[in-house]
This record gives structure tokens, C-alpha cells and sequence, in this order.
């Protein structure tokens, strides 16, 4: 069965690498130097998580991605 992940993506200027996470799947967080390494890794994390809550016959629970929002202030 496939699923469908969102991940949460910033860039860290010091480390100037991608960071990701997948909010809602704890554990699930990864980097990379290119936006395809990062997703190359998440993807690696995101199935080593399933396999280890499989493993320990824990159910893979995912909270929802609600979303980001822009907030605009004065400054």
C-alpha cells in the first residue's frame, strides 16, 4: 500500500543543507545538500519509522497535516 507524506522543508544557512520534517510521524525528520537528497532521505526515515512500529506491532498513527500560514507584522 502506498502512502502520501507531507513534508515540512527549510533551508539552514549555517549547515547550508535542506532540513525536513514530516509533521505528524514522530522521529521522521531528516537533511540533505539538494532538494532530491532530502527527499531521498525522508523517504528512507519515513520507511525505517513504519518498519520499526511494525516491528514493535505498534499501529502507524499519523496526526494531520493541518498546513503553514503567513503572518505579516509590523516591524
Amino acid at each position: 500500500m502506498e502512502r502520501t507524506f507531507t513534508a515540512y522543508v527549510e533551508f539552514d544557512p549555517d549547515a547550508k543543507l535542506y532540513v525536513g520534517t514530516i509533521p505528524g510521524l514522530s522521529g521522521a525528520h531528516s537533511q540533505g545538500a539538494t532538494l532530491d537528497e532530502l527527499r531521498e532521505n525522508l523517504r528512507e526515515v519515513i520507511e525505517l519509522v513504519i518498519e520499526e512500529k511494525a516491528a514493535r506491532g505498534e499501529p502507524l498513527e499519523v496526526e494531520p497535516f493541518v498546513g503553514i500560514q503567513q503572518i505579516v507584522v509590523g516591524a
